[in-house]
């Protein structure tokens, strides 16, 4: 047939109504032809009008034929999904919870292999990894932990937390730790081009520096020293440097990890010779309450990672041109400081 043998008038005003309205370009194409075929116009017309395949004309109105309008609409690009993936999915998050093999963790190649052997359905490991975060199941670096647990835990951060409320001129309260400064460098990732690995010069035999340092809880103003050990000299060190900068203070509080030099018969009588001064000691094992490890952090990243220094001296200058400038920390724009030349 020529033409459309019948066609009611209400599906006449759908097909023009799709036509002035969708946003579906090969609908509306579809659409026009329909009408132009019922309008009289061969289809050998209708295919010259709409610079289309006379063909494409004929397969067109044999879709609307036998389905109506829903038979002219776009169907989605690409092949249909094979493969049960709400199923697959579920199964995934009922494996991950538990492993049961001689693996210590999970990888997409042993998920296609159980999904074969249990339901005998294939499907590529890169598959399941690009559906694996579709349904929350990341790959991420486990975080260590320890079954030790310190029993004075909630004593301990109660005391640092009424410190820290009551910190003022009077009562400063400051962050204190120290860090190993190498001058083998830290290698980390950077930015660079496609198959160029960037190389970074060792030394060769290795040397260390150590920093004792603190930082002001409310102002974020550092203060640190130097030394060859870390001993408890390095920290008695930094006491007296504490003890020079905030003379008018009342008591000075320092949260202190719990490494040797802090409780050593030295460090003691130094406290107790100077009894302004207090220490509160974090829980063990749990170094993500000093917040001066951020600034520790940053020194690597901005200083120590990936460093072309050849000496000590050159890369202890940057290291305390760092201190100097990182002040308040955070918010000191170390890294946006210009290289220090003498």
């Amino acid at each position: 047939m020529n033409k459309i043998a019948f066609l009611y008038g209400a599906e006449t005003r759908r097909l023009k109504k799709i036509v002035h309205k969708t946003r579906d370009k090969d609908l509306c194409r579809r659409a026009n032809a329909v009408l132009l075929v019922l309008k009289g116009e061969t289809k050998s017309q209708v295919a010259r009008v709409l610079q289309a395949g006379r063909s494409s004309v004929n397969r067109w109105v044999t879709w609307y034929e036998a389905a109506g309008i829903d038979g002219l609409k776009t169907k989605g690009a690409g092949r249909p999904p094979s493969q049960p993936k709400g199923f697959i999915c579920g199964v995934l998050k009922l494996l991950v919870r538990t492993l049961g093999y001689q693996r210590s963790r999970w990888s997409s190649e042993l998920f296609a292999l159980l999904l074969h052997k249990l339901y005998r359905i294939v499907i590529h490991s890169s598959t399941l990894r690009r559906w694996l975060p579709q349904v929350g199941i990341v790959w991420r670096r486990a975080a260590p932990t320890l079954y030790i647990q310190d029993p004075d835990k909630e004593a301990k951060l109660a005391a640092m937390r009424e410190a820290l409320e009551n910190c003022s001129v009077d009562h400063p309260v400051f962050y204190q730790d120290e860090v190993d400064i190498h001058l083998n460098p830290k290698i980390g990732a950077d930015w660079g081009f496609k198959g160029k690995q960037r190389k970074v010069a060792t030394p060769g035999q290795n040397k260390k520096h150590y920093l004792a340092g603190a930082l002001h809880s409310q102002t974020g103003q550092i203060s640190y020293v130097g030394g060859e050990r870390k001993t408890s000299d390095l920290f008695i060190a930094l006491l007296e440097q504490l003890k020079g900068q905030y003379r008018r203070a009342k008591s000075i509080t320092l949260i202190v990890d719990n490494y040797i030099i802090h409780k050593s018969k030295k460090t003691q009588k130094w406290l107790n010779e100077n009894p302004k001064f207090k220490l509160l000691f974090l829980p063990v094992y749990s170094p993500w309450h000093n917040k001066i490890e951020k600034l520790w952090h940053a020194l690597h990243e901005t200083i120590t990672r990936n460093h072309q220094c050849k000496n000590m001296d050159d890369l202890l200058e940057q290291v305390y041109h760092f201190m100097d400038t990182a002040a308040p920390f955070p918010g000191g724009k170390h890294g946006l400081k210009q290289v220090y030349h003498n």
